[in-house]
């Protein structure tokens, strides 16, 4: 695993030492980032189901202003503050260890806007409907955000989800997944 492009390309990042969590490979990272980047001028991100922080990271690299990694596992949590502090990016992130929906409700209540979301949950435990609806009613869409899913390949996401719309759409490999709404 390592950060793909930007400030920081080529570093490589830790891994999460367990078998819950899935990092996102370096094909599928590069190739959602030139989906939706490939890179930045400032904004806001949240990394919910966060693991190692790759994600939220490579987005940092490339010139987000700031991100929130969420993850309720101790070891992932662990692992996303040695990969800031590795690379220096503590001062533009905050980790949580918590649920998903807890996190987006306490982001609501401070007032938070994100533009780029990434959702990469376990494969087929969370419906992507129902956390985009959830993000949504907690008003955490910035104008113009852009809400990444990682999914199994053969996982079914909706065509629009309330106002926000699937733009694209595309399958790495047999196994993986990766749908954009805006």
């Amino acid at each position: 695993m390592r950060v793909i492009s930007g400030e920081h390309k080529g570093r490589q990042l830790r891994p999460v030492p367990n078998h819950k969590t899935r990092p996102t490979t370096d094909k599928a990272k590069e190739s959602l980032f030139q989906m939706i980047g490939p890179f930045f001028d400032g904004g806001s991100a949240l990394d919910l189901f966060a693991g190692s922080g790759g994600l939220g990271i490579e987005a940092l690299s490339r010139g987000v202003n700031d991100c929130i990694f969420i993850d309720q596992q101790q070891k992932a949590v662990q692992v996303i503050h040695q990969n800031l502090e590795m690379l220096r990016l503590k001062d533009r992130a905050e980790v949580f260890k918590t649920d998903a929906y807890v996190a987006m409700k306490a982001a609501s209540k401070r007032g938070l806007k994100f533009n780029y979301i990434f959702l990469d949950p376990p494969y087929k435990k969370f419906s992507y409907r129902e956390l985009i609806e959830k993000l949504v009613q907690y008003d955490l869409l910035a104008e113009n955000v852009i809400i990444v899913c990682e999914h199994d390949a053969s996982e079914e996401v909706p065509e629009k989800v309330m106002h926000l719309k699937l733009m694209k759409s595309e399958k790495y490999g047999s196994n993986i997944g990766v749908s954009i709404f805006q």
